[in-house]
C-alpha cells in the first residue's frame, strides 16, 4: 500500500520533539513492516527543508534529505490535475492551500492512506485519513 505521508510527519519522523519522533518512527516502521511504502511530493520535499535551511542547519538539511530519498520513499508527482483538484478541495472542504495540494496529491498519485497528525483533515471523502496519535 502506498502512504502519502504529510509534511508534519516527516518533520516529526527526522526533527520532532522526542514524544512526536518516537510515535511517528514507530507508525513508519509498523508501515514499512507490512510492505507499506512511504510518499510524498514535491511540496513536501520543500516544506521540510525550509528550516533547516533558514536557520543554516547543514546536519539538519542533510537528515532530512536522507530521509526524503530513502530508497523505499516514492515520489508522487504534481500535474496540473492534482491542481485542478486541490482547486476543488479548497472550495468544497475550505481546507488551506498546501493540505490540499497534499490531499489532491495523494488522491491523484494513487496513494492508499493519508498520514497527518491533523484532526481537521480526518473527515475528508477522498481517501482514507490517518491522524497519528
Amino acid at each position: 500500500m502506498l502512504v502519502y505521508l504529510d509534511t508534519v510527519i516527516c518533520i516529526y519522523a527526522v526533527e520532532g520533539a522526542p514524544s512526536f519522533q518516537t510515535r511517528a518512527r514507530a507508525r513508519l516502521a509498523t508501515m514499512r513492516a507490512a510492505g507499506d511504502q512511504p510518499a510524498l511530493s514535491d511540496l513536501t520535499w520543500l516544506e521540510c527543508r525550509v528550516k533547516p535551511i533558514r536557520l543554516g542547519d547543514a546536519t539538519g538539511l542533510a537528515d532530512m534529505e536522507a530521509f526524503l530519498t530513502a530508497s523505499d520513499v516514492v515520489r508522487v508527482p504534481i500535474p496540473t490535475a492534482v491542481y485542478e483538484r486541490a482547486c476543488r478541495i479548497r472550495a468544497i472542504h475550505n481546507y488551506k492551500l498546501a493540505d490540499a495540494l497534499h490531499l489532491s496529491a495523494a488522491v491523484e498519485g494513487s496513494c492508499e492512506l493519508f498520514l497527518t497528525n491533523d484532526h481537521r483533515l480526518s473527515g475528508f471523502p477522498d481517501i482514507p485519513v490517518e491522524v497519528l496519535t
